[in-house]
């Protein structure tokens, strides 16, 4: 009969930690959204000259905030989904891709939950 290994507090925060951080992430996403509109829809904003923005024109800048606002979305998605999977303790390399997600900007939340999920690696199904 095969035992099951006792469960740690470690893939729960780390599940935890990677769900607040995908929140934060789409929250960043709409924010980045918003830029872009404002980006788009007004093209004489308050404390720019036209000669700041010379090179550039409004909605290339607009289309740079859209893909950097799918990007960040994409990222939060996937610690989302990671974030679960650890909670359930499924699918170890789904939760650590998401864990990978939460850290790629250099963030404490991600790399934290990186090092919950490698310490209760031996829990996963």
């Amino acid at each position: 009969m095969e035992t099951q290994p006792t469960k740690t507090w470690k893939p729960t925060v780390a599940g935890i930690l990677n769900i607040i951080d995908g929140a934060f992430s789409i929250l960043a996403a709409f924010g980045l959204l918003i830029v872009s509109i404002v980006f788009y829809s007004n093209t004489n904003m308050p404390g720019f000259t036209e000669f700041d923005l010379e090179p550039f024109t409004a909605t290339s800048i607009a289309g740079v905030f859209v893909v950097m606002a799918i990007v960040v979305a994409i990222l939060a998605v996937l610690e989302i989904i990671g974030g679960i999977f650890a909670l359930q303790r499924k699918a170890w390399g789904l939760a650590l891709a998401g864990s990978i997600a939460a850290a790629l900007p250099l963030n404490v939340i991600g790399i934290l939950s990186i090092i919950f999920l490698a310490m209760g690696k031996n829990e996963f199904k």
